[in-house]
Formats: C-alpha cells, sequence, structure tokens
C-alpha cells in the first residue's frame, strides 16, 4: 500500500464506517473548517483541503474499494477535480444554506430588503405567576432599523451601485485546492450593491445594535416548554427589511411543595398515625392562597391520594382549572416520651385480640405461611 494521509483518519471515522457515518463526519468537519468561519487560518484551510480530498474518496464506492486494497497507488488519477466537485454538490449546498445564507444561485433575490432573524428568550416562571399569569419586563440587547437613514444603510440622496467585485451577483468564486468555492461576496455581503455615501450612524449596515425594554404578558396555564411569539421584536431586517419574531420558551421555576403534571396539582401531606387510624382533617393554603380541606377517614393508609376538583392549574386555552391531588404519608414517631412509649406498648399487646384491625398484614403472613407449607 503506497505512502500517503490516512483518509480514514482525517474523517475521524472507523474503516468500517458506513457511507452515512462518513458523510455525517464530512459534512461536520467541512462547516468547521471552511474558510468562510477561518479567514486566514492556512492550517485549517490545509485541513479543509485534506477533509475534501479523503472525502472525494470514500463516499465514491469504486474508489474506496481500489484505496482499501492498494491503499493511494489505487486511486491516484482517477477522475477529475470538476467530477469530485459535482459529487459534493448536495452537501456544499447544505453549507451554504446554513452559513452563508443560502448564496449561490438565490443570490440575485438577496438584494433586496430582508426579513430580520428571530429572537429566543427563556423566562423563568414561578408556579404562582404560571397560576395567575404576570406580566415580566424583559430586556434584549438587539439589532434594530437605524434612526438616521431608515434602514436604507446610506445618507440622505446616496443610492446603491452595483458592486464592483462580484459584478452585482452577491458571490465570488475562488480556487480552493481541486475545488471550486462559492463564498458570500466580502465587498457587498451578498447584497450584490454597494452604498456609495454610507451613513454615519450605521456605517451602512441600516441597522444598530440597541437595548429594547418590552412589557411580556405571560397568560395563566403556562407551562414548561410553553412558547410565546411576540410579533415582529426579533431584529431588524437587512437593508430596511422587516423585523423577526421574538419568541419566549418558559420554564417552570421548582416549588418546594407541589408538583405539576399538566393542570394537575400534586403534594406529598405528611399524617401522623394516629390521625390516619382514628381519621381526621388535611387542612393546608393552595397554590391560590385559598384554604384546602380534605377529611381523612379513619384506617387511612400510606400512599392513599385525595383529589380536590378545581384547584389545579387553568388550562392554557381555557376550560377551567384541573384538579389538586393530595398523597397521605404516614409519619413514624420518634423522640418519644415515656408515656407515649408506654401508650404504644399497651396498643401493641391488644393487637392481638383484634386481629381484624390490620388485615394487610394478617393477608400477608397468611399467604406466606401458605407458600411455605407451615401449618398445613
Amino acid at each position: 500500500m503506497s505512502a500517503g494521509p490516512d483518509y480514514y483518519a482525517i474523517l475521524g471515522v472507523d474503516r468500517t464506517a458506513d457511507e452515512r457515518s462518513i458523510k455525517a463526519a464530512y459534512r461536520r468537519l467541512a462547516m468547521e473548517l471552511h474558510p468562510d468561519r477561518n479567514p486566514g487560518d492556512r492550517e485549517a484551510e490545509a485541513r479543509f483541503k485534506a477533509v475534501n480530498e479523503a472525502y472525494s474518496c470514500l463516499s465514491d464506492p469504486h474508489k474506496r474499494a481500489a484505496y482499501d486494497r492498494f491503499g493511494h497507488a489505487g486511486v491516484r488519477g482517477n477522475g477529475s477535480a470538476a467530477e469530485g466537485f459535482e459529487g459534493f454538490s448536495d452537501i456544499f449546498s447544505d453549507i451554504f444554506e446554513q452559513f452563508m445564507g443560502g448564496a449561490g444561485a438565490r443570490a440575485r433575490g438577496r438584494q433586496g430588503p430582508q426579513r430580520g432573524a428571530d429572537i429566543r428568550y427563556d423566562l423563568e416562571v414561578s408556579f404562582e405567576d404560571a397560576l395567575r399569569g404576570t406580566e415580566v419586563e424583559v430586556h434584549l440587547d438587539v439589532a434594530v432599523t437605524c434612526e438616521v437613514c431608515l434602514g436604507t444603510g446610506g445618507k440622505p440622496g446616496a443610492r446603491p451601485t452595483t458592486c464592483g467585485t462580484c459584478g452585482g451577483r452577491g458571490t465570488v468564486r475562488m480556487q480552493n485546492g481541486m475545488f471550486i468555492v462559492e463564498r458570500t461576496c466580502p465587498a457587498c455581503h451578498g447584497a450584490g450593491s454597494v452604498i456609495s455615501d454610507p451613513c454615519d450612524a450605521c456605517h451602512g449596515e441600516g441597522r444598530v445594535e440597541r437595548r429594547k425594554t418590552l412589557n411580556i404578558k405571560v397568560p395563566p396555564g403556562v407551562d414548561d416548554g410553553t412558547r410565546i411569539r411576540v410579533a415582529g421584536e426579533g431584529e431588524a431586517g437587512p437593508r430596511g427589511g422587516s423585523a423577526g419574531d421574538l419568541y419566549i420558551f418558559v420554564h417552570m421555576k421548582p416549588h418546594p411543595i407541589w408538583k405539576r403534571d399538566g393542570t394537575t396539582l400534586f403534594a406529598q401531606v405528611p399524617m401522623s398515625f394516629v390521625d390516619a387510624a382514628l381519621g381526621g382533617e388535611i387542612c393546608m393554603p393552595g397554590l391560590d392562597g385559598e384554604e384546602v380541606r380534605v377529611s381523612v377517614p379513619a384506617g387511612t393508609q400510606s400512599g392513599r391520594q385525595f383529589r380536590v376538583r378545581g384547584r389545579g392549574m387553568p388550562s392554557l386555552n381555557g376550560g377551567g382549572r384541573g384538579d389538586l391531588v393530595l398523597q397521605v404519608e404516614l409519619e413514624t414517631p420518634v423522640k418519644l416520651s415515656a408515656r407515649q412509649k408506654e401508650l404504644l406498648e399497651e396498643f401493641r399487646s391488644l393487637e392481638g385480640e383484634r386481629p381484624e384491625a390490620c388485615p394487610k398484614s394478617r393477608s400477608f403472613w397468611e399467604r406466606l405461611k401458605d407458600s411455605v407449607g407451615i401449618g398445613s
């Protein structure tokens, strides 16, 4: 096998990698090392060429078979640079879409005003605010339309002229090793035209960075992952284009007592075994501030749930409120006084007189005896 770089090592895949894995590795490295993302970085440029060369070979089943058998001698002279570039057309198209705004064939369509980018904002909301709804003040650093030139990028009376670098196409072609790579024009940034007398405030961009304060209404019933769209509050569009949208993503703060599942609220309530045995009442403040009262019948077991209708979270789209569910958790007393111990000892001595008082315990031991054949 002739000496030369290991194509599999260059792409970071095993020699047994399938076509999908090889393609995924190439896409990742091509995005990472592309000259547009690493201007002036000769090391990244050299690696980019090596990655292209490796993929040119390993993406072609015939070339890969020859390379696996004979090394570089098996693929030397097979195909031209143009043929290799054609093989990557689908991948390069995706790459251009992701970080060059889909330059190339659609460059002419980008010369006019463009819609601005959408903005994401993550907002934490408490259970109480989700129950009642609230209004929050949001601060954003965002690109807004220049107040001086009103988004044109030029001084009053200045008109755009065709870019002399790209001839109005918005892209330029560069020879990169054996590939011809189409890049966004560095002079006009893909617009196809330039401002001869740019605005002093925005330097021809048509946009300036500003801190913007918005009052956002959070409706009752929002849940973790709820998305609130605020139209037209995203970034201003280039060259006077319309603004994008602001998307508020809601995240629920944890609550020390209440848990949530949709519109249902859950809480675990500790209860003494005496109250559970004799019966009692759960009395506690609800999330809405109003008191919740639930009668607990005698003989209540640990884990039993009590549902209170209409005291949970409101539905985001209307339709009333969900339920509140209280789950009893029996608590074993600790640090008993001498008198308490005395009473419990007396209670234990009397348990045998009324075995039906603890049916679960009695049933368990009887089933255990039956399973091992005791007493038969």
